[in-house]
């Protein structure tokens, strides 16, 4: 049975972009949560959210969340708000090695600043709304993780190299320790 790794964080934190490339080197089949439920539905998240609120979104979420942690030798990138739900946490806590990705609220938003689509980010102050959300989700984040890595101005290939090692002392642990 291969093992899963499971990136959970907010919004412009490297889930997706780190994701793929961390799959390619693992040879891990690469899924993003929120585009398999872009594909399912056939519109973007913002008109999901639109149509049937955050509600509806987060049922479709969950659904998908439950598929995709059932299948093995699979990188997921989780949507940020994933880890709301109780049932949701313990699926991807499950279901293999959880990697927080984590960065600042002001970070994120330089990163995500110029993207409309983000619903979650269509406020007044997108800075606080980020700072409020961290605020709320942090502690499910660090709830779930088995590796917490910081994703702030470091270039995606640095990023890569501390995952990498980090994967590997907990192998080496794992072994160790059986």
């Amino acid at each position: 049975m291969q093992h899963n790794i499971i990136l959970v964080g907010l919004m412009g934190a490297g889930k997706s972009t780190i994701g793929r490339q961390l799959a390619r080197r693992l040879n891990l089949t690469f899924y993003d949560s929120d585009k398999v439920i872009e594909e399912r539905t056939g519109v973007p998240i913002p008109t999901i959210f639109e149509v049937e609120g955050e509600a509806g979104f987060r049922e479709r979420e969950e659904q998908v969340i439950a598929e995709l942690t059932a299948m093995q030798g699979i990188l997921l990138a989780t949507g940020g708000g994933s880890i709301l739900r109780d049932s949701n946490r313990e699926r991807i806590k499950a279901s293999g090695c959880v990697i927080y990705l984590r960065a600042s609220a002001d970070h994120l938003f330089q990163r995500i600043k110029h993207d409309q689509g983000r619903p979650l980010m269509q406020t007044a102050n997108p800075v606080q709304t980020l700072r409020d959300l961290l605020k709320a989700r942090e502690p499910y984040y660090m709830e779930v993780a088995d590796l917490i890595i910081p994703t702030g101005k470091q270039k995606v290939n640095v990023i890569l190299r501390e995952i990498h090692n980090k994967l590997k002392q907990l192998q080496e642990v794992t072994h160790a320790n059986p």
